[in-house]
């Protein structure tokens, strides 16, 4: 019975998040409730079995929450805008230099892990460039999200964040064994970059020239031909905005840039080495950020109230998965669900799911949503190889590197429709062009995962 009631709460959670019926606080607060009562659990034993799984979780939910809100400040204060406007100067229109220097901007600007905004930044500068050089907006895209899926791999990043609250690793922990498999992958990004680069140089001239590529891929009238024309005009307006909210234009060096940069690198340094508590660095760094930046009180009060939306949403996902693991932690449902299958796989197959799953990461993303792939089927996962003996960062390591540069190709992700608003594109025809080579780069990946020794 466990485990029929278990499965049909995972199944739900993910139907719901798969066609986006409910938002995932929704999900994973209401669902296992509903789910416990029917297993014959009392409120008072479900009340404890919540209390537990969210004490497991609540440092991650703070640390996300300070993260998004020190990094957004970051953005408003122009830390990224010299990096990416000097290397548009370098590319003197090179295609080749522009398709390595779109893989570098957007692992730079996404380094606080948030999508939206990364794309809100980086496409404004971008779409008008890709257009002068007859060069396709789908090739953007497909650099910069696989830039930004390496990215993600950061301990404030949400993939990394979610595997955490699931497996109660520290984000950091994990992180620590990913930072030289981080490191391959954006250089093995540049070097795709310059590959694809190269290949669309070859792809223009084949087309008859830079105007017969605009005509071909801008064609008058057409939607990418408007998103880039606009997009050029307002380039410099987007280049302020975060989220939804537009910021004041700021000069080509923004006050105190400097003094943000070193603030920016003692953090994440300070995150590598494991200094203190992940969520206590960024309080301490928010606190010197908004002194530094926001002297009055009331620029401070302004600055908290426009991020606070964005960094509360990600610390209650993350609680309400701290409520979803408790409930089917203490029920013993997770027990019961991995105890059957185990008993059904091939016994040789139990101690390598992990590393299965992960080689399909990229097609799953297509198939579910993030929160679906890290909070429905990590924990069943991670509970079915425990019995081989698999260690649980093991499981989050393999799970992470195989999906993590699919992020941004899922339809489920809010973030990558905002980008093909922007640039004009269309969901399926980004799919066809960048399927084949984010999940080859997802492969190669865990092979560099795998020579690492991290499963």
């Amino acid at each position: 019975m466990l485990t029929l009631i278990g499965l049909a709460i995972i199944i739900t959670i993910v139907t719901l998040l798969l066609f986006e019926k409910v938002i995932p606080v929704i999900a994973l607060s209401a669902i296992p409730f509903v789910g416990a009562l029917l297993a014959g659990f009392g409120i008072s034993e479900i009340s404890e079995f919540f209390q537990q799984g969210v004490n497991k979780v609540a440092g991650v939910a703070f640390m996300f929450m300070f993260a998004i809100l020190f990094f957004s400040v970051m953005k408003e204060r122009g830390l990224f805008d010299p990096l990416i406007t000097a290397m548009v100067k370098l590319t003197r229109g090179n295609v080749v230099a522009v398709a390595v220097m779109t893989a570098l901007v957007s692992a730079c600007v996404h380094l606080d892990g948030a999508g939206a905004a990364t794309f809100l930044i980086v496409l404004p500068a971008l779409i008008p460039l890709y257009r002068r050089l007859g060069m396709n907006p789908y090739l953007m895209l497909t650099l910069m999200a696989t830039s930004m899926g390496l990215l993600n791999m950061v301990p404030w990043g949400g993939p990394i964040g979610r595997a955490a609250a699931v497996t109660n690793i520290s984000p950091d922990e994990l992180w620590h064994g990913l930072i030289p498999v981080q490191l391959i992958g954006v250089g093995l990004a540049v070097v795709g970059a310059l590959l694809l680069g190269l290949r669309e140089k070859r792809q223009i001239h084949a087309a008859g020239g830079v105007e017969a590529a605009i005509a071909r891929h801008y064609p008058p009238g057409s939607s990418t031909d408007i998103a880039s024309s606009g997009t050029a005009a307002t380039a410099e307006t987007a280049h302020s905005s975060e989220g939804d909210n537009i910021a004041p234009a700021r000069e080509s060096m923004p006050r105190f840039y400097w003094i943000n940069a070193a603030l920016t690198l003692v953090t994440v340094v300070s995150l590598a080495l494991g200094l203190m508590a992940p969520a206590y660095i960024f309080m301490l760094s928010l606190s010197v950020a908004l002194l530094l930046n926001y002297p009055s009180l009331s620029a401070q009060s302004r600055v908290i109230t426009q991020y606070a939306p964005q960094a509360f949403n990600m610390g209650a996902i993350i609680a309400a998965a701290g409520a979803f693991l408790g409930i089917l932690n203490g029920t013993g449902m997770l027990e019961s669900i991995a105890l059957d299958v185990t008993h059904v796989l091939p016994g040789q197959a139990v101690g390598v799911l992990h590393i299965l799953v992960g080689i399909m990461g990229v097609p799953l993303e297509l198939l579910t949503s993030t929160d679906a792939y890290y909070f429905a089927l990590l924990p069943v996962i991670q509970q079915i190889t425990a019995s081989a003996g698999v260690d649980p960062i093991s499981v989050a390591h393999a799970m992470s590197i195989g999906s993590i540069v699919g992020t941004f190709i899922s339809p489920f992700s809010p973030a990558l429709w905002l980008a093909l608003g922007l640039a004009g594109l269309e969901m399926g025809r980004y799919i066809r062009y960048a399927f084949v080579y984010l999940w080859g780069f997802s492969l190669i990946m865990m092979v560099v995962g795998y020579l690492f020794g991290l499963y």
